[in-house]
């Protein structure tokens, strides 16, 4: 018998072992809605998973699938089906209508975290995962009935629910050990918040020290950090401990890690790699025990690409890293937030009014939820009563909401076939869409009272255009007047918009009219990086 070296007779060879994805790319789950906000919203489930293989009805009463039991919503209000390429929303013509993404549709191919108005209920369209999502209400209530990996971790003062209670139990679970966590995300998204309760969890005896490196003067930053003694430059009038040392057996937190200049960094990797902290004008180091939580929204990737951050530093301080998502993508927490906000400043008896509350469900909030407090601080400042109605609201929740109940161009998702010219290839007859209660939903938020709905144009006229949404891309290279349709600045006036918003891309679309997706391609066409004007 001739074997081959290294073998032995007989042995059969194991298969070999396959790479695992991690548990959260795993979650696929169903799409469906999830709702962000309703009157007695304790009536309704926090999502609903669209069954498989057959179409999901939304309505007030059987045979919907969908059960939203409220006055403004018809017995068959619409209907939502799978055409093979993706989920399509067909309103079965209900009396009030049906609105997405603020503007009403007869019927509408679907995308991920698109906003959907049944009569006064709210909710958001998501492509998986709807299941996780039935055990968080928005008012932070939790489900435990049928619960999986993602419950709540330990209490925190932490509001949010699948998206923010998913990065919580991560944090929860590395907080007790000394590895370092960067934290991610776009100002405003309650980096600081995380970075105080990685501390609390961590049981750590030591206290908890924050810096923004942004706001210091890159001349004072290494005196802040490292501390100095007496004499060791004029005004050195007596010894400064330094943060690092404050935060001894505790937690230094160093906001906006991007800004820190290189001398800085340099001195921060000898602290992480040694334990050690040398004052300025010390003659011998001091040992610390401090853990380091850090947060930026820069790209700290594209920032090493071009020498502006050591790739040492991140490799030391990327031990554990997390991204905090923007408030527009998780507005099913908008409204535990507002609650949250309004007990915080001592106000939990007020209302949010429907009108209001459809303000802030539209709104995009470029500045994440330190702008959403903003408006709950201004609305409280202006409050006479204790409803919060569209009057309390800004100018910025009012422009956006301008256009908002405008009637869409009706085109079917798929053609036609067979039926009369323009006959919906969805609509059911049966399911007796369009009889509606007698009250109608008011489209927009200039007034507070109700606000009849215009009527579909006759079929002789042309239907006006709809309002630009993220959904109705269109070329971007295509020109028109100012302010029209395809309109394009040029890169002057481009940049010009940049420079006066400081970089932020929201901003800059608001000067513009157009949606941040719009913005970053303008951006593209150019070869603009915004990060130049932050």
């Amino acid at each position: 018998m001739v074997t081959r070296p290294g073998t032995t007779p007989g042995f059969k060879t194991k298969e070999m072992e396959a790479y695992a994805a991690p548990p959260q790319q795993e979650r696929a789950g169903s799409a469906g809605l999830v709702l962000l906000y309703a009157p007695r919203f304790a009536d309704l489930w926090p999502a609903y998973p669209f069954p498989a293989g057959r179409p999901a009805i939304i309505g007030r009463e059987p045979p919907a699938t969908i059960l939203v039991p409220q006055a403004a919503v018809s017995r068959a209000h619409a209907r939502v089906v799978h055409d093979g390429e993706g989920w399509v929303l067909h309103d079965l013509g209900a009396r009030n209508g049906t609105i997405v993404n603020g503007a009403f549709v007869h019927s509408v191919r679907l995308r991920h975290r698109d906003e959907i108005r049944i009569g006064d209920a709210f909710f958001k369209f998501v492509t998986h995962d709807a299941e996780s999502y039935t055990h968080y209400r928005i008012d932070g209530a939790y489900r435990a009935e049928g619960a999986g990996p993602d419950a709540p971790a330990a209490p925190s003062g932490i509001v949010g629910g699948l998206q923010v209670a998913r990065i919580a139990l991560a944090l929860e679970r590395v907080a007790r050990s000394p590895i370092s966590v960067v934290l991610l995300g776009e100002s405003g998204t309650g980096k600081e918040v995380f970075a105080r309760q990685v501390h609390t969890w961590s049981a750590r005896k030591g206290a908890f020290c924050a810096l923004n490196c942004a706001a210091i003067p890159s001349t004072l930053l290494e005196s802040q950090l490292f501390g100095y003694r007496r004499g060791a430059f004029s005004g050195a009038d007596r010894d400064h401990v330094g943060l690092v040392r404050a935060a001894d057996g505790g937690t230094l937190f160093l906001d906006e890690i991007g800004d820190m200049p290189l001398d800085a960094q340099a001195k921060l990797l000898r602290v992480l790699q040694t334990k050690e902290v040398h004052p300025l004008g010390a003659t011998v180091p001091e040992q610390v025990d401090v853990r380091v939580v850090c947060a930026t929204h820069r790209d700290l990737g594209a920032m090493q690409q071009a020498g502006a951050f050591r790739r040492d530093l991140f490799a030391r301080l990327n031990e554990y890293s997390v991204h905090l998502p923007p408030l527009r993508e998780r507005k099913e927490d908008v409204y535990a937030l507002s609650s949250a906000f309004l007990h915080r400043y001592k106000r939990p008896d007020v209302v949010l009014g429907i009108p209001y509350l459809m303000g802030l469900l539209h709104y995009d909030y470029p500045y994440n939820v330190r702008e959403l407090e903003a408006l709950i601080k201004r609305g409280l400042a202006l409050l006479q009563g204790n409803v919060l109605e569209t009057q309390h609201l800004s100018d910025e929740v009012h422009a956006k909401m301008r256009l908002y109940g405008q009637r869409a161009r009706a085109v079917p998702a798929t053609p036609a076939e067979g039926g009369r010219p323009g006959q919906d290839p969805w609509h059911d007859p049966t399911w007796g869409g369009g009889d509606a209660p007698a009250e109608p939903i008011a489209p927009g938020i200039g007034s507070t009272s109700p606000a009849i709905v215009p009527p579909a144009p006759p079929a002789s006229s042309p239907p006006p255009a709809p309002p630009e949404t993220p959904r109705h891309d269109h070329d971007p290279h295509r020109e028109a007047g100012v302010g029209g349709y395809g309109y394009v600045p040029s890169e002057e006036q481009l940049r010009a918009a940049l420079a006066r918003a400081g970089g932020n891309l929201a901003e800059v679309g608001r000067q513009f009219g157009r949606e941040r997706m719009q913005v970053h391609r303008w951006l593209k066409r150019y070869g603009i990086d915004a990060d130049e004007y932050r």
